[in-house]
């Protein structure tokens, strides 16, 4: 009898999960099916989003190749790629429902795996991906168009997403247009040990930092130009805002007692969903502790283990993922600053390892599932 394991999310975990199964999962149980479900058609490598706005610096194909080509060495009585997203689980039926563009779907499942991740709040930016493939496209084609006139660009939340991205514009451009950082708190990257030796990167870089600089709202003017209001009044009119702050998890389609306060999914040391029978979540969902690209990665391993425990009739093992808070932040593409735990690491280590590519060449193995 089939075992069918449903995948929502067609990202790093979602991606992860559905080829460690077919690849290491299916050989050993045969009547094992997994359906990947994705608003995109396109794997987006958003790690390099920061990058992608920059004009001419990438190729599309460097951060967005098709997934449903990396699954074709599967039987197609083993896997089946859906271009949809997800509306609504019944935890106790055991089915999802899922929107397509030729209409909806009821899928039953053995195991669910909740891999969704998060989006950003304001549409406008290219951070995660957009939804559909050509939504993403036409926001990111949007925003280098607006980045090539710009003479003046405000970058504002000071996180590590604000950072890279206010780096990257001024590593490129220079003097030739004045980039701004907004960090809402007193201190950049939330004061992080790395703070003080990343603004002294940006400073080199040419980036005004401005500190307690929390934004209100945003409105664009007749002129195409943005004012930006800041706490206490403050105002300030660019060419383009960017605005990096305020993620949100996207777990509408799950039942709200599966959900922290917070909305992500509430899960045990086995990323099982609490509340729930056999249903998984994995990588920004879950926003434990944070979200991360080694995070998600090791978390769709550890899910796909369990899974395939399940399957085979035995118990789950704890989740494992780092024995350590690592933070690595690019700024710009010759230089970074890092910490493994409380260590620093020397800013080359930190270009090899993340500003170099921004792990752009790593995009064909997660598609094609080399990498797992």
């Amino acid at each position: 009898m089939t075992k069918t394991v449903v995948v929502l999310g067609g990202a790093y975990a979602g991606v992860g999960v559905a080829h460690r199964l077919l690849k290491h999962t299916k050989p050993q149980v045969p009547d094992l099916k997994v359906i990947l479900v994705s608003k995109n058609s396109h794997f987006f490598w958003n790690l390099a989003s920061v990058r992608a706005i920059v004009p001419g610096q990438l190729k599309e194909e460097q951060y967005s190749l098709p997934i449903e080509k990396g699954f074709a060495k599967y039987p197609a009585d083993s896997f089946e790629f859906i271009v949809g997203g997800a509306e609504a689980v019944d935890v106790a039926a055991k089915t999802v429902k899922v929107s397509t563009k030729d209409g909806e779907r009821l899928l039953s499942y053995d195991h669910l795996v909740c891999a969704t991740g998060t989006r950003a709040v304001d549409a406008a930016v290219p951070w995660k991906s957009s939804g559909t493939y050509e939504e993403t496209a036409a926001v990111l084609a949007q925003i280098q168009a607006k980045v090539r006139t710009a003479k003046h660009i405000v970058v504002a939340g000071a996180g590590a997403t604000g950072v890279e991205a206010a780096a990257e514009l001024a590593f490129e451009y220079g003097k030739e247009k004045e980039v701004v950082l907004l960090s809402g708190d007193a201190e950049i990257l939330g004061g992080d040990s790395l703070a003080s030796n990343v603004a002294g990167e940006l400073a080199k870089l040419g980036v005004g930092i401005r500190r307690s600089a929390r934004v209100e709202g945003a409105r664009e003017l007749p002129d195409g130009k943005t004012e930006v209001l800041l706490a206490g009044g403050d105002k300030i009119v660019t060419d383009l805002y960017l605005p990096t702050m305020g993620m949100a998890a996207n777990t509408e389609y799950l039942p709200a007692e599966l959900l922290t306060d917070r909305k992500f999914v509430d899960i045990d040391e086995f990323y099982r969903a609490k509340g729930a029978k056999d249903v998984w979540a994995a990588g920004d969902i879950v926003w434990k502790p944070r979200g991360s690209f080694v995070l998600a990665d090791k978390q769709a391993g550890g899910v796909a283990k369990n899974i395939d425990l399940a399957l085979k009739g035995k118990p789950p093992v704890v989740v494992k993922t780092l024995p350590m808070d690592v933070l690595m932040v690019a700024t710009g593409r010759s230089r970074g600053s890092g910490r493994l735990g409380p260590v620093k690491v020397f800013s080359i280590m930190v270009y090899m390892i993340k500003g170099k590519t921004l792990g752009i060449q790593q995009l064909p193995t997660y598609v094609d599932g080399s990498a797992f």
